[in-house]
């Protein structure tokens, strides 16, 4: 495939001395508007997960949903789009990457129309989930793009693009959503997508090169591998979501669709390594950069996605803030990347790619450290410090691990790589919210046990604090003394429990933390690739 070539060319030219390596090839402007528009819309994917998140529960009341149910509308989409990210490498080439791609782009704007527009639950689950289907696209393919088209000196930029996707988008996603939601309506955060979808629907259509579909590798196809990975992971991606509001394994809900991912993904493993035509080389994780760097990966989207589940969380039950107010705080962990990111390849020009990347892991580790002893009084100013270092950590991490992680994979291999990484951190992403889930409530009840047993009517400091309370509702209107005497007792019971939900709070940033700090682990196994993009390219 002519495309393919520069990266073919780029490969190569590592094994000749660097005092005689010609220059980098040129990359045309029509590449870049290519890789550019493709970024665009892996971007616009990866915001439809948060931008929704921030406005859930003005979505759930506007269509009639309930807040158990309402978490499908969410919960649709992520299966959808986990489901696709690893089949786009082989649709791709069935339909064409032009066909294919822009086909997707298309749909995923005509989608998020309908959603602003859906009447019920059941409307919005189903136009979610084909919307998640057509975003998810949009995301291996940007990064099979920039690590197809684009030589291997020029791949810096092109993964620092695809970096505002994977982290920016995430960190930036609540303070849209909040701020349209709370000034337009909720059907907004759907029509955002309309303008800049529209221009990269147009950069793709100018920039990507027809090519012939390829209509008889169907026949070809791996659909014992692909059946099996869509079972599987749709099963497991529905455990994840719901399984701490079902009490996990106490749901036989749970237990049955365990079984069922537990089963197809083990099948789908053994087809994967004994097929001729696999729909993914799984031997490429036995591959150490690209193996350690996908654990790293997926410690990434644990705590990426994870911290964006929590912070709301925090705020909205703890201190009461609105979805704009939670969005501005957010903001900051948006913001700074934006400014940071633009600089990350020359960073990767000057200095060891494994050293960015561990300070990377190392500071955004560090800004979930800052947050393990919170107090009642923990809100926004007090978020700030946390929250930069947090933003400058994030910026640092995601487009040299994958510069280091994907370095030496062959143009043939490609779409393999990309909808593995890309899945992988998805799947993180699953697997912390849900583990997070599950650490709050138990850590919760574990630190309301613990002050209910400090806070005992026979200390002189309890008794001193209900009479106090009991004065506060007596002089406030409530005429019966034992009346005051109970609101007095229910208001300590709060009292307890923001307490211990603020411990909780803390007990997740420290997982959080703990997570990354295995995952700077995972970046000392990575080895320094031959003359990459992250040596001496200039």
């Amino acid at each position: 495939m002519s495309t393919l070539q520069p990266t073919v060319n780029a490969a190569s030219a590592t094994d000749i001395p660097a005092a005689v390596a010609p220059a980098a090839p040129a990359v045309s402007a029509k590449t870049w508007i290519a890789v550019i528009g493709a970024t665009l819309g892996a971007f616009m994917a990866v915001l439809n997960i948060q931008i929704v998140n921030a406005s859930l529960a003005d979505i759930q009341g506007a269509i009639g949903a309930g807040i158990d149910d309402g978490g499908w509308i969410s919960t649709s989409y992520l299966i959808a789009e986990i489901v696709v990210i690893p089949l786009s490498g082989w649709l791709a080439q069935v339909f064409s990457i032009r066909i294919y791609l822009l086909t997707n782009a298309v749909l995923f704007l005509v989608l998020s129309a309908a959603c602003a527009l859906a009447q019920d639950l059941p409307q919005m689950i189903v136009l979610r989930a084909v919307q998640g289907f057509t975003g998810g696209v949009l995301i291996p393919m940007a990064f099979t793009l920039i690590i197809t088209l684009l030589p291997r000196a020029k791949q810096p930029v092109g993964l620092a693009l695809f970096a505002l996707s994977a982290t920016f988008a995430p960190a930036i996603g609540p303070t849209i959503g909040g701020y349209l939601t709370e000034n337009f309506g909720w059907q907004y955060i759907f029509y955002v997508n309309l303008v800049p979808g529209a221009i990269m629907v147009g950069m793709l259509w100018y920039a990507l090169d027809a090519k012939p579909m390829k209509l008889a590798l169907l026949r070809e196809g791996d659909w014992a591998g692909i059946i099996t990975m869509a079972i599987g992971l749709s099963a497991l991606q529905t455990v994840l979501e719901e399984g701490n509001k079902d009490d996990w394994f106490g749901s036989p809900f749970i237990v049955k669709l365990s079984v069922i991912a537990t089963v197809a993904l083990a099948a789908f493993l053994i087809i994967e390594l004994t097929v001729k035509k696999p729909l993914l080389n799984l031997r490429l994780l036995v591959r150490r950069n690209f193996g350690f760097g996908m654990l790293a990966n997926f410690l990434l989207g644990v705590a990426l996605y994870g911290s964006v589940f929590i912070l709301p969380q925090y705020l909205s039950r703890i201190q009461g803030y609105n979805a704009e107010q939670i969005g501005m705080v957010l903001a900051w962990t948006g913001l700074p990347q934006l400014a940071l990111i633009p600089l990350v390849p020359r960073l990767m020009q000057r200095f060891d790619a494994r050293i960015i990347i561990g300070i990377g892991f190392v500071l955004f580790a560090a800004s979930n450290f800052m947050n393990i002893y919170m107090t009642n009084d923990y809100a926004a100013d007090q978020l700030l410090g946390p929250n930069i270092v947090r933003a400058i950590g994030q910026a640092l991490v995601l487009a040299p691990l994958s510069a280091v992680a994907t370095a030496g994979i062959e143009p043939e291999n490609a779409g393999s790589a990309s909808g593995l990484f890309n899945m992988m951190r998805n799947l993180g992403g699953a697997v912390g919210i849900a583990l997070l889930q599950t650490v709050l409530t138990k850590r919760e009840q574990y630190h309301s046990n613990v002050l209910t047993q400090s806070v005992s009517v026979f200390e002189q400091a309890t008794r001193t604090r209900l009479e106090q309370l009991t004065q506060y509702f007596v002089n406030h209107g409530v005429l019966d003394r034992a009346d005051a005497a109970h609101r007095a007792y229910v208001a300590i019971g709060h009292i307890v429990q923001k307490q211990a939900y603020i411990l909780a709070f803390s007990d997740t940033f420290y997982l959080l933390g703990v997570a990354l700090i295995v995952a700077l682990a995972a970046v000392f196994f990575l080895k320094k690739p031959g003359q990459t993009s992250a040596g001496g390219a200039h």
